[in-house]
């Protein structure tokens, strides 16, 4: 506020400065009057009163600002340097002092804002920098990205330069048409206008189908490249990347960033280099046409940039906020509809739709004002094209009349000028917009980038592997929760060819020891062996080979049933996936289906029930024949029949270390290891006859244990009746 109120005494100060000088030159009239003596005067009162302005802003701290002082200098100076290039433009045709004053005064305060929008005197003009630093290695690596579809580029660059050389000419020859019919007419120079003016046309079209085909092409090649790229990085990332990250922003970058990506070079710089070569071309021929013209018309750009700055600066704010509005309601969607059980179960339908109505009115509140912004912003473009047009037509009429150019000279230069007012905001929107994809890239490579931070770089690989399991003293939290620790100094120790059942209440750790060794995490403190050696010693594939799992919840993948048995062993032969399936006791319900190991499973498995689930699932590890197997609660689907069976194929491994995570009374008793876990900590470890005798935690246990096998039991005939209804 301080601000405006010295900006307009300066204001004041400086009307009363011209006054004194306009009634001192009408008191001390010169007896001289010439063009250059008055043109050496208004410079000479032009100094004088920015000295004096200078003078006066040294009075106050806050006239002392950059964006004061600037204003003084191009408003004092402005009316000057306008009266020479009209005495240039025109002789004796003169505007009165204070019209060129008042003039002189919007045109300053123009160039200033335009000037502390795009060249900012503060602080941030250091990050400015720093960001311009960071997209250009962007920009750089982006490129290199496209090293595979260089052809394409080169040719679309080839076709964009002749594009653009032959749309230049156009007008050109429109403009010598209107000539000659204007004029004395002569077929042989209107037939050779239109043939040149067609051959043109004819050129530039197929250069410009040419050119984007090329550009399209490289384009989608290298979004698929870049795809692949990065759904490789991220499932090579760890568990806990994905804990931390939504799914919207991941399907995000896949879908729209690596799209942004390609737009970056291929799309982006075919439109930068287009415009730059045709608007330095056109302008090229409008000076040549008219310079007056010319320089007139370029007046108009400082404020068509500056209209331009400021909607883009709005505009793709407000576009990325309706972007994150949009991902959140497509999360949103997408929780109730992979949900939908438990939506109905708790019939929440409406409480869903409201949700999602929620967030589809946020995002339309958002597009609302984001459409708002854009409609502005073309209203005062069109008004301020409308008046440079009604300028320029006032102006060419004059020169028509004085004998400086012809009508059609006047016809082509209007051609030249709607083009170029069009390639003049195209150059400004697009450097914006190519920030905004190399952005988009800056998200991806981040991705692209990351180390997971589970190690996958081992190489270990022995022929024999006994199995031999070892937690040492483990301490680990969740990346989600750092300031938990879920196991705290734990240490247990898994022997070839036992059964080591893990029991205790929920949240206390078990599943969290099966997590970390099959290395979906890095503990924070301890470490795991296998045969003597650090888990992160072992190659990747070779660990998982030998370590498998079973997890309570199995997932299977859309595809048949032969494909989810040997998911991820090529060249399985059939044998092995029926021999795996019935040591799950799988292959009995299998055979009975439509088309047996080919019956598509549907989306996560849904075509088939949690039993006949949980029993491919089983197959699926059976079939590596693992050295170390992990069942985590694998039993709770399956009816007596099939928990027998399954015991039996487990049983004629002698030489594997099994882990189990159970509630069922019956497998806990048959292990030859039982642990007790409370908060992560091992509280009881033995038999089942050496805990039973101790009567601790174990013991309390006994009881909730076995009325869960009851009740387990129970729900899964219901289940299976259900079913078989």
């Amino acid at each position: 506020m301080r601000k405006v109120l010295v900006f307009a005494c300066m204001l004041c100060f400086d009307i009363l400065i011209v006054l004194i000088l306009d009634l001192a030159e009408t008191l001390l009239k010169s007896p001289t009057s010439s063009l250059d003596y008055n043109l050496f005067r208004q410079w000479a009162e032009s100094g004088l009163r920015c000295t004096l302005l200078y003078a006066g802003s040294t009075l106050s701290k806050d006239a002392a600002d950059p964006l004061i002082r600037r204003w003084i200098t191009v408003h004092c100076f402005i009316g000057s340097v306008y009266e020479t290039g009209r005495l240039a433009m025109f002789n004796n045709y003169r505007l009165d002092k204070f019209t060129v004053w008042l003039v002189g005064t919007v045109a300053a305060a123009l160039a200033c804002l335009f000037w502390e929008i795009t060249l900012p005197d503060t602080n941030e003009e250091s990050n400015g920098k720093e960001r311009k630093q960071k997209a250009r290695v962007l920009f750089i690596r982006v490129i290199r990205l496209y090293r595979p579809d260089y052809i394409l580029l080169f040719g679309a660059f080839v076709f964009l330069a002749l594009a653009v050389l032959c749309e230049m000419f156009i007008p050109l020859y429109t403009g010598e048409v209107i000539d000659i019919l204007g004029s004395h007419y002569q077929w042989d120079n209107f037939r050779s206008a239109i043939i040149f003016m067609g051959l043109f046309s004819l050129g530039s079209s197929f250069s410009a189908g040419c050119r984007g085909g090329l550009f399209m092409c490289a384009i989608n090649s290298f979004t698929c490249r870049v795809k692949v790229q990065l759904f490789g990085s991220l499932i090579r990332q760890d568990i806990g990347f994905f804990e931390t990250i939504k799914t919207g922003d991941i399907t995000s970058r896949l879908s729209t960033d690596t799209t942004l990506m390609g737009r970056a070079v291929a799309l982006n710089v075919n439109v930068l280099l287009r415009t730059l070569v045709k608007t330095l071309g056109m302008l090229y021929l409008m000076v040549s046409l008219s310079w007056k013209l010319t320089l007139l018309m370029l007046m108009e750009t400082p404020l068509t940039g500056l209209l331009q700055n400021i909607y883009d600066t709005h505009y793709q704010k407000l576009s990325k906020e309706v972007q994150d509005s949009m991902a959140q309601a497509n999360d949103a969607a997408g929780e109730a509809v992979s949900g939908i059980r438990t939506v109905k179960s708790f019939k929440t339908e409406l409480g869903e739709a409201h949700r999602y109505d929620g967030r589809l009115m946020e995002t339309h509140n958002l597009k609302t004002r984001r459409d708002t912004v854009r409609a502005i912003y073309l209203l005062i473009r069109r008004m301020t094209e409308l008046g440079m047009k009604v300028a320029m037509l006032y102006y060419g009429r004059l020169f028509i009349q004085y004998g400086q150019m012809s009508t059609g000279n006047l016809v082509s230069f209007i051609l030249y000028q709607q083009d170029l007012g069009d390639n003049i905001r195209t150059l400004i929107y697009i450097f914006g917009d190519m920030l905004n994809s190399v952005g988009a890239a800056g998200k991806v490579f981040e991705y692209q980038d990351r180390k997971s931070e589970v190690s996958i770089d081992g190489n270990l690989m022995p022929k024999d592997l006994k199995g031999h399991v070892k937690f040492q003293k483990l301490t680990f939290s969740y990346p989600r929760r750092p300031d938990h620790n879920v196991l705290k100094d734990f240490s247990l120790e898994l022997k070839p060819g036992q059964i080591t059942a893990l029991v205790g209440m929920s949240g206390g750790g078990k599943s969290t020891c099966v997590s970390l060794l099959e290395r979906f995490y890095q503990p924070q403190q301890g470490t795991i062996l296998l045969d003597g050696k650090p888990l992160q010693d072992y190659q990747h594939k070779y660990l998982h080979s030998k370590v498998a799992m079973v997890g309570q919840e199995p997932v299977l993948f859309s595809g048949t049933v032969r494909d989810n048995i040997a998911y991820g062993l090529q060249g399985c032969s059939m044998e092995r996936v029926k021999e795996a399936a019935s040591k799950a006791n799988a292959h009995s319900f299998i055979s009975k289906l439509e088309k047996g190991y080919d019956t598509d499973v549907g989306e996560r498995g849904n075509l088939l029930s949690g039993g006949e689930k949980q029993r491919i699932a089983i197959a699926r590890a059976l079939i590596r024949e693992p050295q170390v197997l992990i069942l985590d609660e694998v039993t709770s689907s399956l009816d007596t029949e099939s928990e027998q069976m399954v015991q039996q194929a487990l049983s004629c491994c002698p030489t594997q270390t099994l882990l189990v995570i159970a509630h069922r009374l019956k497998t806990i008793e048959r292990a030859d290891q039982i642990v007790v876990i409370d908060s992560g900590e091992l509280v009881e470890k033995g038999t089942h006859e050496e805990l039973m005798e101790k009567k601790g935690s174990y013991y309390k246990l006994r009881e909730r244990l076995f009325s869960d096998d009851k009740t387990t039991k129970q729900e899964k005939e219901k289940s299976d009746t259900v079913k078989t209804q």
